[in-house]
């Protein structure tokens, strides 16, 4: 009887663990959350190095990880319904593309891990870039060393101009610590630097080139915020209308028509942010997760630009250049 009784519990053991064996693994399921918009293609380039980053560590989409895309299209004020739309979905990474992003997501009720590409200003993100200390982490793109080498390349370029302007944009929070580093910077230059606040709409941009015109200002930095990215396009037009020499932190704007920028290649951080998110699906907490700082920088010349405003660029300037446009 108890032979019996002692088969009868194997029997039902080996059915159980077969069942349990047989059950299938989970799927991890990323949510994707960006600034920017689907049709962009600048989107498509970032994601494609996501996607491929996830790859070079054998992650296959759709079936070995799902991924839940979702885009602002430069509407800010939806960036928290998106997010809550993705936290619905039992996700367990939450991969968003800016700080602008983080900060519109993080509160304290949300314990998701969030990994950003591309981390402006830490502030309320982040204790500290080697202790995030919470469940933020990421690539930051801003560099103390980029902000003087922008205008010691403008300076190179325009050795008789001793007036710029940086056009900040005060309404991106994550940000507002580059204007301050940048004079910092221009002071150990021996060069003037007027910081100047981009107004909150469209309508008034002219008005802040008229002034720069009116009172001789040589030439004007912008670090991009996705607010600005979304003016680019006039940006651009009114530089090329009023001759100004400018220098952008993204390739995005030279490739648009700008004329020079130096800064932390944007594409880069989405291949490496991969490596976090692995991380994190094995095991990993985001808080120590140290933030990593850029790599790989790009100094891009657009020599028609140039011609445009009747500018040429120096050969010694021009040689370090890694990408010219012409």
């Amino acid at each position: 009887m108890r032979l019996g009784r002692l088969l009868v519990v194997l029997i039902v053991f080996a059915l159980c663990a077969q069942a349990e064996a047989q059950q299938p693994k989970k799927v991890p399921r990323i949510g994707f959350l960006t600034t920017a918009s689907a049709s962009d293609p600048q989107t498509t380039v970032r994601l494609d190095a996501f996607r491929q980053g996830l790859r070079d560590l054998g992650y296959v989409e759709g079936k070995t990880v799902n991924i839940d895309y979702r885009y602002a299209d430069g509407k800010l004020e939806r960036l928290p319904q998106l997010a809550e739309d993705l936290y619905h979905l039992n996700i367990d990474i939450l991969v968003a593309s800016n700080a602008t992003v983080a900060r519109a997501v993080k509160k304290p009720s949300v314990t998701i891990p969030i990994v950003v590409a591309n981390i402006g200003d830490l502030s309320g993100l982040v204790d500290s870039l080697a202790r995030p200390g919470s469940n933020v982490t990421g690539v930051t793109h801003i560099s103390i060393e980029l902000l003087g080498k922008r205008l010691e390349l403008l300076k190179e370029v325009l050795p008789k101009v001793s007036r710029f302007v940086f056009l900040d944009d005060a309404m991106s929070k994550g940000y507002q610590g580059v204007a301050r580093e940048t004079q910092s910077a221009a002071k150990a230059l021996g060069v003037q630097l007027q910081v100047v606040e981009m107004p909150p709409g469209n309508s008034d941009i002219e008005g802040v080139f008229q002034t720069m015109i009116k009172e001789h200002i040589g030439a004007f930095i912008i670090e991009s915020t996705p607010r600005m990215s979304f003016q680019r396009k006039k940006i651009l037009t009114l530089a090329q209308q009023n001759r100004l020499t400018a220098m952008y932190s993204e390739e995005e704007w030279v490739t648009a028509g700008g004329l020079m920028s130096y800064g932390a290649n944007r594409n880069d951080p989405y291949h490496r942010v991969a490596t976090y998110v692995d991380k994190i699906l094995k095991g990993a907490k985001p808080a120590d997760l140290p933030v990593e700082r850029p790599t790989k920088f790009d100094f891009v010349i657009n020599l028609k630009a140039a011609k445009q405003i009747g500018l040429k660029i120096p050969p010694n300037v021009l040689a370090r250049a890694d990408r010219v446009i012409r």
